[in-house]
């Protein structure tokens, strides 16, 4: 098969145009020219215990900044209703027990943190 200069010039059109378009995969990068230090992220320890429709989370906070946890159950029946506990503020050393219940089974338990500063800047 036999190329002509007019599929030639068209092909090497359509390649320079591709080559030279930026793509979405390459953005374009600007560096911070300080990078700053990352504050430390303090969670409290949290395990969960599911005993048929009772869960329960027991959290234990070892670091030196209070951290506000939320413990959420999720149920299995379309109709029963999924259970978001008030947050409570677990402080240093603190300790923390959480208990909430569906009607029938649970189908997900899982706690939510949110750390708060203290006065101290920590």
């Amino acid at each position: 098969m036999r190329t002509n200069w007019r599929s030639a010039y068209v092909l090497a059109t359509v390649t320079v145009l591709l080559w030279a378009t930026p793509t979405v995969s390459q953005p374009h990068r600007q560096e911070d020219p300080e990078p700053r230090p990352r504050q430390p992220v303090y969670q409290a320890d949290c395990r969960t215990v599911v005993d048929g429709s009772r869960a329960t989370a027991y959290c234990h906070n070892p670091y030196p900044a209070t951290d506000r946890v939320r413990l959420h159950v999720e149920c299995e029946r379309w109709w029963d209703v999924d259970v978001d506990s008030t947050p409570v503020e677990v402080g240093p050393a603190g300790y923390a027990q959480l208990t909430d219940r569906c009607w029938k089974e649970i189908r997900a338990v899982w706690v939510s943190h949110r750390p708060l500063r203290n006065s101290a800047g920590t």
